[in-house]
């Protein structure tokens, strides 16, 4: 479909593209990967023709149409949602036009050639319009709007009152209707919730034309895309698979590599050696030729830069009450719009609670409410005992000190104990050398956004609230976040529209929408089963909209009787809930037990592989990788250390927890 030849672009002195050739076929779907500033928008703009290349070609077929979707940008004005969206069919509307003149002529016109002519174009019209669906156009437009989260209401709203995100929600949405032959969709789920998000893997991975895009949202990836291309080194490398498959193929391939790249230094290191030795001696003088001309034809071999996966342990804080939250009969309104009305919600600790629903259900409102940010307008709030509560709004990055550098941002507010980790933190958000002596005021919005993320880690609590933290974070970053998540031991509350975020932390999900929040036990994948079969789940009504309460009546006798067991059966049914509730509870607890477990022998085997090393003779006689060694040895030590003090923490909670106790 489209082929890259020989293709170079740099920018100064900084090369992107080397001589690069690729080439994509028809309904493919390619997961465009690399770390920041590798290239990625930049070869998306000139597959997009936006963008030139210093060297090269791109060949594309005649007739090719290609669809280009910008991280952001994009703003509409002048017509409605609807309007806009329909301009994807400019074609059919512009044949549905001149059809209903033709209408109107030919009841104004006699029979004659006249009237015969305008038949035969009135035919013609009629047939391209069905032949391209035209009769279906509405319905098309409606669902796709539907699916990225406009409601019917909004369909006659001007496209210009709505915000930078539903603006892109749009151009998005005009894309997809085009169906081009080639859609380039840079980041395009940075905008959408978690429902949106389902509904376009399923609507691309249906595609019937090629598809390249980007996102560092690791689900969509494995969901979409059949093939990841990795832009790296100034190349291009092709693996096939979802995301996953691709993370195993490279972390391999780089394994490799970094070998060959150890033997070649070697190899490269023993004939200088020999220059060096016999450099000046007669009898050698041919042999010393012929190795410096050999090590004239040695092409490095490179090897992209290892990111360090650096593992992170909260700062030490006091466990909180078995009660963190409870909320009773709160109300919330903005004018005429009411949010919530007589929410009751219970909150225990090591509960991990994700909020779902589109945006503007409430998501944002209840996290301000819970972290005491913004008082409701009716109702009660109460914090446990000893709850240490650290709050992570959606606009924490404006929040920072524009005067700070990045590395006295992290210093204020910090535990002393964990000033030694600062610099490692950093270094995990992409921070390293002179960038963390940057004023925050001269970041960019990612840089805000990952900075206020590390800020928010080294800090001690026992409550989480995490507001959409994944919002501009990569791949990476991400990571580095979840893997600290998951070994939290507090009390965990997240809205994220990141799946596979949800899914690896949650197990709990609270559906806000309508006024209601309906509580779920579960994953994300069990809460998605039980929308599905609403019959076979029994959720729980966390909150709900307040109904018409009937005046109270004393019943007659007989009703109280009657009543009786009734209310027994309640009472057993809210036990056995109970019971259940607080199995999950053990059952998850038992779960981060037993991973901790796995990775406190995968530490002690590579202790052991180490130990090993160092006991062999002649360990000590080059210090320099001897050193290394002990280093790797002493940082595993302390490591499973470390994770020892969380299994032992773990253990005792699980004890506490027991049913006998």
């Amino acid at each position: 479909m489209i082929q890259l030849t020989e293709l170079t672009k740099s920018f100064g002195d900084r090369v992107l593209l080397d001589r690069v050739t690729w080439q994509i076929g028809d309904r493919e779907r390619v997961g465009l990967c690399g770390p920041n500033g590798a290239g990625k928008t930049t070869l998306l703009r000139m597959l997009a023709g936006l963008d030139e290349a210093d060297a090269g070609g791109i060949v594309r077929p005649t007739g090719l149409t290609i669809g280009y979707l910008p991280q952001d940008g994009l703003a509409h004005a002048g017509r409605t949602v609807f309007e806009e969206a329909s301009a994807a069919f400019q074609h059919l509307l512009d044949a549905r036009a001149e059809m209903h003149d033709i209408e109107q002529r030919l009841s104004e016109t006699p029979s004659n050639g006249a009237h015969d002519a305008l038949l035969a174009r009135y035919s013609q019209l009629q047939d391209r319009f069905r032949l391209d669906d035209g009769y279906s156009m509405d319905l098309r437009i409606a669902t796709v709007l539907r699916g990225l989260g406009f409601r019917q209401e909004d369909f006659t709203r001007p496209a210009e009152t709505f915000s930078g995100g539903w603006q892109m929600r749009l151009a998005l949405a005009k894309l997809l209707l085009g169906r081009p032959n080639l859609l380039l969709l840079d980041e395009p789920t940075n905008h959408l919730d978690l429902e949106a998000r389902n509904w376009l893997e399923g609507y691309l991975s249906a595609y019937p034309h090629a598809v390249i895009l980007v996102s560092h949202d690791r689900y969509f990836l494995d969901a979409v895309v059949t093939r990841i291309t990795d832009l790296n080194l100034r190349r291009l490398t092709d693996y096939v698979g979802n995301y996953s498959k691709y993370v195993e193929s490279r972390d391999a391939m780089l394994d490799r590599l970094r070998q060959a790249k150890k033997e070649q230094d070697e190899e490269v290191a023993r004939i200088r050696m020999f220059v060096d030795r016999f450099r000046y001696q007669a009898t050698k003088a041919a042999q010393v030729q012929s190795r410096i001309k050999l090590l004239e034809k040695v092409v490095p071999i490179e090897v992209p830069p290892e990111r360090k996966r650096i593992h992170f342990t909260f700062p030490t804080c006091a466990k909180s009450g078995r009660t963190v939250l409870e909320l009773n009969g709160l109300a919330k309104a903005y004018g005429p719009l009411a949010v919530f009305r007589e929410l009751d919600l219970h909150i225990e600790r090591g509960d991990r609670i994700a909020l779902v629903g589109p945006n503007g259900a409430g998501k944002s409102t209840l996290m301000r409410m819970l972290s005491g940010e913004e008082a409701p307008d009716a109702g009660v709030r109460e914090i446990g005992h000893q709850v240490v509560m650290e709050y992570f709004a959606q606009d924490e990055a404006t929040r920072l000190n524009p005067a700070l550098t990045v590395y006295e941002t992290l210093v204020a507010g910090s535990p002393h104990d964990m000033v030694p980790a600062i610099r490692t933190i950093l270094g995990g958000f992409l921070f390293s050398g002179d960038d963390v002596y940057k004023k925050a005021g001269v970041l960019s919005g990612g840089e805000r956004t990952r900075l206020a993320v590390a800020r928010m880690l080294l800090r001690p609590s026992n409550t989480l609230l995490l507001d959409e933290p994944t919002n501009h974070l990569d791949l990476d970053s991400k990571d580095v976040l979840l893997d600290a998540l998951e070994d939290y031991g507090g009390t965990l509350i997240i809205v994220s529209h990141d799946r596979y975020f949800v899914e690896r932390l949650a197990t709990r999900i609270i559906e806000i929408g309508d006024g209601r929040a309906v509580s779920y036990p579960g994953t994300y994948a069990d809460f998605l089963w039980r929308k599905e079969h609403p019959q076979g789940s029994s959720p729980t009504v966390a909150a709900t909209a307040a109904p018409a309460r009937p005046e109270k009546r004393r019943p007659p006798a007989t009703a109280v009787q009657q009543a009786a067991p009734a209310q027994d059966r309640d009472a057993r049914k809210q036990a056995d809930a109970a019971r259940r509730k607080a199995q999950r509870a053990r059952e998850g607890l038992l779960k981060r037990i037993a991973e901790l477990e796995a990775r406190i022998s995968d530490r002690e085997t590579a202790v052991k592989a180490l130990e090993a090393d160092m006991a062999q003779p002649g360990f000590y006689d080059d210090r320099h990788d001897s050193r290394e060694i002990i280093n790797r040895h002493q940082a595993l030590m302390w490591e499973v250390g470390d994770l020892m003090a969380q299994w032992e923490a773990l253990q005792e909670h699980a004890a506490a927890e027991a049913p006998d106790s």
